[in-house]
C-alpha cells in the first residue's frame, strides 16, 4: 500500500493511516519471525550466546527479505529507509525468548 512521500507542487505529502499500516506489517512480520525462530531455537536445544546469536541471523536475514519487497521505493512506504531495518528488533525479542526457553524447557528439560 503506497502511503510516504510523493512530491505535489514541491511539498511532501504524507498518508498517516497508510504510515501506520505499513509499520504494523513490519512489527507483525517480525512477531511471527521471534516466535518461530525461537521455537526452532528451542527445539534445537540452543543456549547461551548460540541462542542470540540465532535471532540475530534470523533478524538479519528478515530485514534483508523486507528491504527485497520493498525495493528501491522505501520512501513511499516509510518515512525513513532505517524503518524496515530497525522497527521491532528488540520487541521481537522478548517473544524469541518466550518461546526460546518454552520450548527448549518442553523439549529437554522434561
Amino acid at each position: 500500500m503506497p502511503s510516504g512521500a510523493d512530491s505535489a507542487e514541491g511539498k511532501i505529502v504524507l498518508n498517516e493511516p497508510a504510515l501506520r499500516s505499513n509499520a504494523a506489517v513490519i512489527e507483525y512480520c517480525r512477531t511471527a519471525l521471534a516466535a518461530v525462530a525461537g521455537g526452532t531455537a528451542g527445539i534445537l536445544g540452543l543456549t547461551g550466546l548460540y541462542g542470540f546469536v540465532f535471532y540475530i541471523l534470523a533478524s538479519l536475514m528478515m530485514s534483508v527479505l523486507l528491504a527485497l519487497k520493498v525495493g528501491s521505493n522505501v520512501n513511499k512506504y516509510f518515512i525513513r529507509k532505517q524503518n524496515v531495518y530497525t522497527d521491532g528488533v528488540f520487541g521481537g525479542l522478548f517473544t524469541y525468548v518466550l518461546f526460546w526457553t518454552f520450548l527448549y524447557g518442553m523439549v529437554h528439560v522434561h
